[in-house]
């Protein structure tokens, strides 16, 4: 078997291994935390509208942040970067822990303990600008070009298994130990994680070829993603997808108040999408895509859409598992393209800068889904704007199929 078609190509790099493992224990402690702290809100304010401003709240920092931190991570030692990010992290879920304790339930309104908790999950907004997209840009320092199609599938494949576990983990573990026991074992996964990526070797700073002014370095990072077409084609496509799509941030209250399954059921249907999304990488991984990319980016959103408008209408929970399962598949489709396109066409002098345009449409996308879903909500009511979110979205592939050609003929 030649290099090129191993599937394990890029695992057999030691410090790749090392980088797999402590995203792993990370994502799945910040999932965990995402699952909680949905949770934790609704039983505090019975407020579809307030889960989504715990997506609004982590946005605006990190949307705010996220070209100014592209231009600190190509001049930065990437290492030290992303270990100060987990750390900082580590403090936000310490902190955390406190405001669970019987302490400020005992002194504070519940309002207040939601505000408390906003206040933490914007400050972990302004730590995800810099720490996200250093794990992206940190992988083309590890792993030869040649094996980073392969890499990029084992990455998200990591990001997924370790999502699909933190939500599923965080449901279980609510109903079992409760919110403080949660958020002790999402510190320690943190612990975990930094252990792994205190490993790395060093990373240098990126050379900037003529850059040297901040909001120069910054405009450089966003022509180049705007001249790439297949690459802002497909960020677009996804930001919109997820906007209209993401129907995740009202699984508590489909859980609780529609299907009737408790934070068991939560913590499974949390968890669908990341499981279906998690097998069909495994698929990829040993038969990656070949031909029309594009295409299959297109069509795999499309049906992403189709399933969301099931799971909106379904009041069975098996059907509105498999609607978010297959959705899940569809999603992981659609996140190894986008994540190869991104990895190839970008030089190594403008990674961190790419990367954080990329966190910008597509991390970001994830909370302001989160708050239209939560607003739609508010306004629609839970079932129409779930269904209204998956027919936009439906609308967004059509008119991306035919207004970009670049991106609907693209192959790799």
């Amino acid at each position: 078997m030649s290099l090129k078609s191993d599937p394990f190509a890029s695992v057999r790099v030691v410090e790749y291994r090392n980088l797999l493992i402590g995203r792993f224990a990370f994502i799945m402690g910040l999932r965990m935390m995402a699952t909680l702290i949905g949770w934790w809100i609704y039983l505090l304010t019975n407020d579809p509208f307030a889960i989504g401003l715990v997506g609004l709240s982590e946005v605006i920092p990190a949307l705010s942040l996220a070209l100014y931190a592209g231009h600190v991570i190509d001049q930065s030692e990437k290492r030290k970067l992303l270990l100060k990010g987990i750390v900082l992290y580590f403090l936000a879920a310490v902190t955390l822990v406190f405001i669970s304790g019987k302490f400020v339930s005992n002194h504070l309104s519940n309002h207040l303990i939601a505000i408390s908790i906003y206040l933490v999950i914007f400050c972990t907004g302004i730590f995800r600008a810099f720490t996200g997209p250093v794990f992206s840009a940190i992988i083309a320092y590890i792993v030869p070009r040649n094996d980073l199609q392969n890499a990029t599938t084992w990455s998200q494949g990591t990001w997924l298994s370790a999502s699909v576990t933190g939500h599923a983990t965080g449901g279980f573990l609510i109903a079992i130990i409760g919110i403080t026991g949660t958020l002790i074992s999402i510190s320690l996964l943190i612990l975990i994680s930094f252990f792994f990526l205190f490993k790395l070797k060093p990373k240098p700073a990126s050379v900037i070829k003529g850059v040297v002014r901040t909001w120069e370095s910054v405009k450089e990072g966003l022509r180049f993603v705007y001249k790439t077409k297949e690459l802002f084609s497909s960020l677009s496509l996804d930001l919109f997808a997820v906007l209209f799509g993401g129907a995740v941030a009202l699984i508590p209250i489909y859980a609780r108040d529609i299907l009737k399954v408790g934070s068991e059921g939560f913590g499974i249907l949390n968890g669908a999408a990341d499981m279906g999304s998690i097998l069909i990488v495994i698929i990829l991984t040993i038969f990656p895509a070949k031909k029309n990319q594009g295409k299959k980016l297109l069509l795999a959103v499309g049906g992403f859409g189709i399933c969301i408008i099931i799971f909106g209408i379904s009041k069975i929970f098996l059907l509105s598992f498999a609607a978010l399962m297959i959705s899940g598949m569809l999603d992981g489709i659609s996140v190894v393209v986008r994540g190869t396109i991104t990895q190839l066409k970008t030089p190594d002098y403008m990674r961190g800068r790419v990367m954080s345009v990329n966190s910008m449409f597509v991390n970001s996308s994830n909370e302001l889904g989160q708050f239209e879903s939560g607003v739609m909500a508010k306004l629609m009511g839970t079932v129409p704007s779930v269904i209204f979110g998956g027919s936009m979205t439906l609308l967004v592939v059509i008119f991306t199929w035919f207004k970009s050609p670049t991106l609907r003929k693209m192959e790799y």
